[in-house]
């Protein structure tokens, strides 16, 4: 068996499909979203809504939340977006993301990550998301492109 065993059946779903799946418990969540404390997926076509918790395995040197947590966060949640307007069987990866850091992140606080699609094509899709706190404070924002992986045939 190999290591890919565990992996939700995203050839016969959608993205939409799929990632509904995911918020709704009906799939496994995938193991970066236990990393990342994310959870609470809002999901719709072109528009995925996540929530994250930086704890103490996320610290940099000095103590703060380490800036990779944030981008890691929005480069699931743009990603996420892009995926939601897929048809079955095609993927997407990341080949460009490029985020701002605005204010630090709080640790052991509920985030806000939000993202929407601003371009599809056939090959390429963008995506604009932000981090946010739970009074609205913007902490980061993203703009990431994804590559379109669809089948050859």
């Amino acid at each position: 068996m190999g290591t890919n065993d565990r992996a939700p059946p995203h050839h016969a779903l959608s993205g939409l499909e799929l990632l509904k799946a995911f918020a709704a418990g009906a799939l496994p969540r995938a193991s970066m979203a236990e990393t990342m404390g994310m959870r609470g997926l809002e999901v719709e076509e072109g528009r995925v809504v996540m929530r994250a918790r930086a704890d103490d395995r996320h610290l940099n040197p000095l103590g703060g939340v380490h800036g990779g947590f944030a981008a890691t966060v929005l480069d699931s949640v743009t990603g996420s977006a892009v995926h939601t307007m897929l048809e079955a069987g095609v993927g997407y990866g990341t080949v460009d993301l490029a985020v701002k850091m605005l204010r630090p992140v709080p640790r052991h606080e509920d985030l806000v990550a939000e993202a929407r699609v601003t371009h599809l094509s056939r090959s390429l899709g963008v995506a604009e998301g932000t981090l946010r706190d739970a009074a609205g404070n913007l902490l980061a924002s993203a703009s990431a492109t994804c590559f379109i992986k669809r089948p050859r045939g």
